[in-house]
């Protein structure tokens, strides 16, 4: 009896060292994926703060430039339908690793190039780097989301967030000077950096398998993995509902970016440097909301979060277009942020886990469609009618995204 009260207690340590063990592994994983995802939005938000530069380098007037910088949509729009096939193939983490390498080394590119023509064809390859990343990472995250049973998700959105918020404000700080070439090599030069330290963590681990039939952390069933012949009817129904919320929340961001700061300045009389930190709330306010986003979903699960998200972000925008005081305009770009914020994280979280890397690759082409679709569609509005009022759109898609969520809120829950 002695020596299997001893054998049960050399088991059960046996098994916590296990459980630790494997703990550990999934920390590591985590902060890893979440490195690589402040490295894509430093790498994205540095090459975005040099394109005025890189437009008088090449002697580009505005029409060729936005034709060159279609490359990067293009690029990128054409590898995310790919990328979900290959992640299948080699795994998400490989491919994670090779699209940051490609990442890095096609963003010193663009300062080598003297025509709009050149500067297409070489952003053509760093779009194509920017999608698959996109892609990979997120597929390699949705993977440890249902691992770790906690609707984490966000908190990698917001690493993005923050990444970006780091690399416009260093491209600020170093523009005056250092030049374009010098600048985007450096980033360059710091992208291989980053993915030399990081990459053995993801090459040494296998994306972990999900435990079967549990609830997750937030109360609501875990949905089945996505079959091996492929999606059924119903999971691609819902993943393409998950992508047109995905494609609603991107509109708002692309919009906002392009056109946010003008508004303040042309309808509200704003300084540059007022308009300027419209968008500057709207991106605080929604890296934040990311930051927290663990905890709401936690509290209010995934559905109520896309419902009560869009929602607010509906309600804000109303008020960041149509308000009459600069005030209450910033305060609407901020509650619109915090709306915002969250949707995209699940949208793709769910796409993923109904029907895998492809998944993700179907929402994210789609919300990479609407972050284009936004800027060009609120160009024509405002010519047709005003700005003000081409800025309500956003407003409309955010309320279209939470009654897309609550129409579909006992399906998608299953």
């Amino acid at each position: 009896m002695p020596q299997m009260n001893k054998a049960g207690r050399r088991h059960a340590v046996g098994r916590r060292h296990a459980v630790t063990g494997e703990g550990r592994g999934l920390t590591r994983l985590r902060v890893a994926l979440t490195t690589f995802f402040a490295l894509d939005g430093f790498v994205f938000a540095g090459w975005v703060v040099r394109i005025p530069a890189i437009k008088e380098q090449t002697g580009a007037s505005p029409s060729t430039l936005g034709l060159a910088l279609l490359g990067v949509s293009a690029g990128a729009v054409v590898t995310m339908v790919f990328t979900g096939r290959l992640c299948n193939r080699y795994g998400s983490h490989p491919v994670t690793v090779v699209c940051a390498v490609l990442l890095s080394l096609s963003v010193t590119l663009p300062p080598l190039t003297h025509s709009a023509a050149a500067l297409g064809i070489v952003l053509l390859l760093f779009g194509a780097a920017y999608g698959g990343i996109n892609v990979a990472f997120n597929s390699a995250a949705v993977d440890l989301v249902a691992a770790l049973r906690r609707p984490v998700m966000p908190t990698f959105h917001a690493a993005f967030s923050l990444g970006g918020m780091i690399g416009a404000g260093l491209g600020g700080l170093v523009a005056g000077s250092l030049s374009p070439a010098r600048h985007l090599l450096g980033l360059g030069i710091i992208g291989l950096l980053v993915t030399t330290l990081t990459a053995p963590t993801l090459l040494r681990h296998e994306p972990p398998r999900p435990p079967e039939h549990v609830t997750g952390a937030t109360g609501e069933p875990a949905p089945p993995g996505p079959d091996a012949h492929g999606p059924e009817p119903r999971t691609r129904r819902l993943v393409l509902v998950f992508g047109l919320i995905a494609l609603c929340t991107a509109y708002g961001e692309g919009a906002l970016a392009d056109w946010g700061a003008l508004h303040l300045e042309q309808d509200l009389d704003a300084s540059a440097g007022a308009a300027a930190a419209g968008y500057a709330c709207f991106a605080l306010a929604m890296t934040v909301g990311r930051l927290t986003g663990t905890t709401l979903l936690e509290r209010l699960g995934r559905i109520r979060t896309v419902v009560t998200g869009g929602s607010v972000a509906a309600a804000g925008m109303l008020l960041g277009s149509l308000a009459p005081e600069l005030w209450a305009a910033l305060v609407g770009y901020a509650v619109a942020g915090l709306g915002l914020a969250n949707l995209f994280p699940v949208a793709v979280e769910r796409a993923g886990a109904l029907a895998g890397p492809s998944g993700v690759a179907v929402a994210s082409t789609l919300g990479y469609g609407g972050m284009l679709l936004g800027p060009p569609a609120i160009g024509f509005m405002a010519d047709r009618f005003s700005l003000s009022a081409a800025l309500t759109s956003v407003a409309v898609l955010a309320a279209v995204a939470a009654a897309i969520g609550f129409a579909t809120r006992r399906a998608a829950a299953g």
